[in-house]
């Protein structure tokens, strides 16, 4: 396995010569070449156990949201948020995905572009099940921003999980969908497209000549929503790749392997050291930007909203009564008990040289 700080640590003048890397992507670098090594701040965790006290110095983790080694407990934490919010009713994951066409100018302008796609879909989906004959109500859903292919390529799309139900504003009638269909894919492609073509006019942004005509929402049933939250949870946090798929590094070139939907078996892609550090930057999110947004009835204000519908409704979840998971303890390496951090941050060249993993 190849550890990413080893690369960022190998290519970074020449990804600064070849690219104009923005300061939130040489902050992200900085943050991750010192995630955990012995040049990073450290942390002094004490024994609990009163006939031990043994002391241990911990490298710091950097802590930054595209780091494949931080962020760990939160994803877990944002999946039990998440499954803890279900309601009964058949689950869909539709994706919204920007045509290639217009990929290069969301890039130049991230924070705009981004905050556009979240706002048609909002618009969108919250039209579309008012309108329905069956549900006629107020929707609620959860949206995440991706922006990465398998291939790291920028591909900037959005995953919606959303129940197949809605809330009737006038009759406070909780509504579901049966079977397996929730809305028609071409219709909210058409409109997904009008949208965004009218904010872009809106907004001031050019719309190139070459749009297509057709855009792709695709839209699938995933039955109790479970999968599909787990799935999007686990990729939340981590960044783009994991350093078990980072191959090689050999000859200024970076192997990694990348999962092929269409083949359903891994394939192995190389480039330049200092490209491979692009790909990673390109999905550098601006800084305070959420990847993640809660609307309608799951909107993280509708809790006491949830609960009722989960009591009214009868679901039987040990999750109604979930404790929050605490983060993994540090065990103590001569007694084996918890330990507890006494000190948070203190400078690499502060701690003695014997303690330095």
């Amino acid at each position: 396995m190849i550890q990413l700080a080893s690369i960022i640590n190998e290519f970074p003048e020449r990804f600064f010569q070849q690219y104009n890397p923005l300061p939130s992507h040489k902050q992200a670098l900085r943050a991750m070449s010192q995630c955990r090594k012995q040049h990073s701040p450290h942390m002094i965790a004490q024994c609990t156990n009163n006939s031990c006290r043994e002391h241990l110095y911990v490298p710091h983790s950097c802590g930054h949201r595209n780091c494949p080694h931080c962020q760990g407990h939160e994803s877990r934490q944002w999946i039990d948020n998440q499954l803890e919010k279900q309601l009964p009713g058949q689950y869909f994951l539709i994706t919204f995905t920007l045509p290639r066409q217009l990929r290069d100018l969301a890039w130049r302008n991230q924070s705009l572009f981004y905050s556009i796609l979240f706002c048609v879909v909002q618009e969108l989906l919250k039209t579309f099940t008012r309108n329905d004959k069956n549900l006629g109500g107020a929707a609620g859903f959860t949206a995440v921003l991706h922006t990465h292919s398998r291939r790291l390529e920028f591909h900037p799309h959005i995953h919606v999980v959303m129940p197949g139900a809605s809330i009737n504003q006038e009759d406070k009638l909780w509504k579901r969908k049966s079977g397996k269909y929730l809305y028609n894919r071409k219709a909210m492609a058409k409109v997904f497209r009008a949208k965004i073509l009218k904010a872009m006019t809106e907004n001031h942004l050019p719309i190139p000549a070459n749009t297509p005509g057709k855009w792709v929402v695709d839209c699938k049933n995933v039955g109790k929503g479970n999968k599909a939250l787990i799935y999007l949870g686990r990729y939340l946090y981590k960044g783009v790749i994991q350093e078990k798929d980072i191959l090689k590094n050999e000859n200024g070139m970076v192997t990694f392997r990348y999962f092929n939907s269409k083949t359903k078996k891994y394939q192995n892609r190389t480039v330049s050291g200092e490209y491979f550090l692009y790909l990673l930057m390109l999905h550098v999110l601006p800084k305070g930007f959420r990847r993640t947004r809660c609307y309608g009835f799951l909107h993280p204000g509708s809790k006491k909203l949830i609960k009722l519908l989960q009591l009214v409704l009868r679901i039987n979840s040990f999750r109604m009564n979930r404790q929050i998971k605490e983060r993994p303890k540090i065990t103590c390496p001569a007694c084996g008990a918890a330990m507890k951090i006494v000190k948070t941050r203190i400078p690499a060249h502060w701690v003695p040289a014997h303690c330095l993993p």
